[in-house]
């Protein structure tokens, strides 16, 4: 049964990762790159474990240059395929012809809309072609993740299998898997970005803050996710 293996702990990242892949029955299962330093643990983990997963990607128009140097060496790397999905054209001409380009720093509102448009929409559509998806979450990331578990059922996509075999990873974990594998890391991390998303939506932290503190820095930490990961 998921919540088994759901509420064990100490498991490793191939353990949940095997598992996952045994839970979703079918033929189609994608790993959600956002090209952070987590999902190219997990890819590289994929490469050894379960090479046939597809990967794909949401390319929101506003991505920093550096998110897509990775993607490109991600490429040249692993030999892959990425399936991007980009936002529907009608649906972010008129939200831009409305409210302007930065009608998310507005309201919280404005705000989601921006992500539903840019992100959520684009992945419910990914989602419907897939069996289960994965994904390089951790509870470490911050309070609107401590809850997380390693395989859910995805009730807001069909109820279909969500993986997060890096749950219980540390960023010390994390770091020495990148290090030792040679992982083509995006430099912003580098530069005090440990959370990477769209360009205007994400800033570098200063030390002892948050890692997602730098996401959406105008909002309550409670309220920082983009809906991706609805629960």
């Amino acid at each position: 049964m998921i919540e088994s293996i759901s509420q064990k702990t100490n498991r490793s990242a191939e353990e949940i990762l095997t598992t996952g892949l045994q839970k979703a029955v079918g033929p189609r299962v994608g790993m959600a790159c956002s090209f952070s330093v987590e999902d190219l643990v997990v890819i590289d983990l994929l490469r050894k474990y379960a090479p046939q997963t597809v990967i794909f990607a949401i390319d929101t128009g506003r991505l920093h240059e550096e998110t897509y140097e990775v993607a490109e060496a991600l490429l040249q790397k692993y030999q892959v395929q990425i399936e991007w999905y980009l936002p529907q054209t009608e649906e972010l001409q008129q939200l831009e012809r409305e409210k302007g380009l930065f009608s998310f720093r507005e309201s919280l509102e404005n705000r989601h809309q921006c992500c539903h448009i840019r992100k959520v929409e684009p992945l419910d559509r990914a989602l419907k072609t897939y069996n289960g998806w994965i994904t390089g979450q951790r509870r470490a990331q911050g309070a609107t993740r401590n809850s997380l578990e390693g395989i859910e059922i995805d009730k807001a996509h069909g109820n279909i299998v969500k993986i997060n075999p890096l749950v219980d990873w540390s960023d010390e974990q994390v770091w020495a898997y990148a290090t030792e594998h040679k992982l083509p890391v995006n430099r912003l991390h580098n530069q005090g970005y440990p959370s990477i998303g769209c360009a205007p939506c994400t800033r570098a932290i200063k030390p002892g803050e948050d890692i997602r503190a730098g996401r959406w820095w105008w909002e309550n930490p409670e309220n920082k996710e983009c809906g991706l990961h609805r629960r």
